[in-house]
């Protein structure tokens, strides 16, 4: 979100453009800060981006990129000389440069990698997910030795002279490079210098093996209110640590996916406005094929009890109400289950308990929405039985959509997909269709039609 002050120096940096003033442009992008600096760059045309890259500092360049999506980054890296992005990429996290290698033609990420001052930092990280915990964390980290003490602890940090975000806390490996523990700055600062390491660290250190989907790398630094959280692999060896930043990166991420997926369509995967329409239409069509598709099960079914509903045409007027109310309850219902699984509340394993929860709760929900069916029949002039067939029917469709709301997205976490795909227009699809069974279902045994 740009403010008014931004939105003048986007005004500035656009007349510089025009007249093709590169110097002047770079000078206006090189005084803001990276998130700034991202934001502007992302307002201009193609051709100006391509234009005014190469002609800034590569330390701004290299914050540019690391700020701007993944998508947004690796195409413009893809119009820029290779000689170029060797030397923005140079400049950039270990990281964040190993996650613009993945997403770029693999001929030219393998020129840039072999043109690469500290190509050996990057190489370990390629070889993992870009969603995994290796694919998350950096190889530019410090460790300590158990045989240190707390002066030579802190020599060490002055001589690497870390990035804030990676000096909170420090681990601790033996000989074989093994995490064997973990130490916070503070504690070092305040130890006598010439403690060993090894009595003041805590052995006791959370770490992740390399192949933890970056969802559970989050949730566990959330959950333990943890700064950096280190990786390693099958023999505990470190092989990175994964910062606080990366995991605001993953939690933006994570819930703009979840959300996108919520109302029907794939992820953007990349800012609204810098998405063409093209790319929207094709995010969004499959699933509002798949929809239609179960969209035309309501029309089965109403076709399969035309005869009823010739009978009793009165039955048609509340086909609306019951679907409405059987769709909103799915969707609260799917909603809150999606949330719980999100933050680690529950799992597949309490499924039954979830279930019966959901069940008791939809009961309850069911029975006062029973009684303003009832009453909103009546006042419409309708019999009491056709009053108590939609009274009884949305009290069923309402225990429905709560039990399938509540068991679809744990079935589809063991399932190892995402749960907001069962969830939005999908699950008020199904709804529906099924809800119309139920009422007219009962239509026959109350109506005896």
């Amino acid at each position: 979100m740009q403010t008014p002050v931004l939105d003048t120096v986007l005004a500035h940096l656009r007349a510089a453009l025009e007249n093709d003033d590169l110097g002047e442009a770079a000078a206006i992008i090189e005084a803001l800060r990276p998130p700034d600096q991202a934001d502007l760059f992302a307002e201009l045309d193609d051709e100006h981006q391509i234009a005014l890259l190469p002609t800034l500092d590569p330390a701004d360049s290299a914050d540019i990129l690391e700020e701007l999506a993944d998508e947004e980054a690796a195409e413009l890296v893809e119009g820029l000389a290779t000689e170029t992005v060797i030397r923005i990429v140079d400049e950039m996290e270990p990281d964040e440069a190993a996650d613009l290698l993945g997403d770029i033609q693999p001929e030219k990420a393998q020129v840039v990698l072999d043109g690469l001052e500290d190509a050996d930092e990057l190489r370990p990280l390629l070889l993992h997910p870009d969603d995994s915990a290796g694919g998350l964390m950096t190889s530019e980290f410090l460790v300590l030795r158990q045989r240190m003490t707390a002066a030579e602890a802190i020599q060490s940090i002055r001589s690497w002279k870390p990035e804030a975000e990676t000096i909170y806390y420090l681990f601790v490996v033996d000989q074989q490079g093994r995490l064997r523990g973990v130490v916070s700055l503070r504690r070092l600062v305040t130890a006598d210098p010439a403690t060993p390491i090894v009595q003041i660290m805590d052995p006791k250190v959370i770490s992740v093996p390399a192949g933890t989907d970056q969802e559970e790398c989050a949730r566990l630094m959330a959950r333990y209110d943890l700064l950096a959280l280190p990786v390693v692999d099958s023999g505990d060896v470190l092989l990175g640590v994964i910062t606080v930043d990366d995991l605001i990166d993953v939690l933006e991420e994570e819930t703009t996916e979840d959300i996108q997926r919520l109302g029907g369509a794939e992820p953007l995967g990349r800012s609204y406005l810098d998405s063409d329409v093209f790319t929207v239409t094709r995010k969004r069509v499959g699933w509002l094929l798949l929809l239609f598709v179960t969209g035309t099960l309501t029309g089965s079914v109403l076709r399969f009890f035309e005869d009823d509903l010739k009978s009793v045409v009165a039955l048609m007027f509340f086909v609306p109400l019951l679907i409405g109310t059987g769709g909103n309850a799915g969707s609260q219902t799917t909603s809150t289950i999606i949330r719980a699984l999100a933050v680690g509340d529950i799992d597949f394993g309490d499924a039954a308990r979830t279930l019966w929860h959901e069940l008791r709760t939809g009961i309850l929900l069911g029975v006062l929405m029973a009684v303003a069916a009832y009453v909103r029949a009546i006042t419409w002039g309708t019999t009491q039985a056709l009053a108590a067939t939609v009274s009884l029917a949305v009290l069923a469709i309402v225990v429905w959509a709560n039990g399938m709301g509540a068991i679809l997205p744990l079935l589809a976490t063991k399932l190892r997909i995402d749960p907001a795909l069962v969830s939005g227009p999908l699950m008020s699809t199904l709804v529906d269709a099924t809800g119309l069974l139920i009422y007219f279902l009962m239509a026959r045994l109350i109506l005896g039609l």
